[in-house]
């Protein structure tokens, strides 16, 4: 089969549309209004897009009566967000989290995680979280779509704090991913968890190369 979304209408039932763009990385993305209120949200289009300086970017669907999210206000206003890691172990947490609140409502007030906040800004991190960048507002660029909902904000912020819990450092000086099992989103209801992991190194790659995407700090 094949069809154009443009033009005609998905002919499956359910849209395959997010289901092909898998595994999605979470932005679990916390926030605080310039009135106070605190914020916390998932976001399945997260990604970072370079590590010097490490940037990273997300974007927010409008809601159908053209209301931006609170996330991207938030940033907007204060300069800043945290991005906590997460993991099947607050899987839970993730999804009450995504409950579409008033902006006067702590969606932190719903979950049973524990708030420290960070250095830079009083913004609340999760604290069960194993890791969470602190990130400095930069810019939004809004695509406007079909819809009022398919029009996105997209966000790009670079981070300036790494905060890691050293239980899941290994001896090596690796992240212990297996054993932090971040989870990602699928399409429909779906999530996967990252539990399998396998090394591949790209033939031919010199030292310098081998190091960069290994993510070493020297050569």
């Amino acid at each position: 089969m094949k069809y154009c979304p443009q033009r005609e209408p998905s002919p499956l039932p359910f849209s395959p549309f997010k289901s092909c763009t898998v595994p999605r990385p979470i932005g679990w993305l916390s926030s605080v209004s310039r009135s106070g209120v605190e914020n916390i949200a998932p976001y399945s289009q997260w990604q970072n897009l370079t590590f010097d300086p490490p940037m990273v970017m997300f974007s927010a669907n409008q809601y159908p009566d053209g209301r931006r999210k609170d996330t991207v206000v938030n940033a907007e206003e204060t300069g800043w967000f945290v991005w906590n890691m997460a993991t099947y172990a607050l899987r839970e947490a993730v999804n009450i989290s995504a409950m579409a609140l008033p902006p006067e409502e702590s969606e932190f007030d719903r979950l049973s995680v524990t708030r420290d906040y960070a250095d830079n800004a009083p913004i609340p991190m999760v604290r069960e979280s194993p890791v969470k960048f602190e990130c400095r507002y930069l810019s939004t660029h809004r695509l406007k779509g079909n819809s009022p909902a398919g029009s996105i904000d997209i966000v790009f912020a670079q981070v300036e704090t790494i905060h890691i819990d050293d239980s899941v450092i290994l001896p090596d000086g690796r992240l212990d991913i297996a054993s932090i099992q971040p989870i990602a989103r699928l399409g429909y209801f779906d999530y996967t968890v990252v539990r399998d992991i396998f090394e591949m190194r790209v033939p031919g790659s010199d030292a310098q190369a081998q190091a960069g995407l290994e993510g070493r700090a020297t050569v």
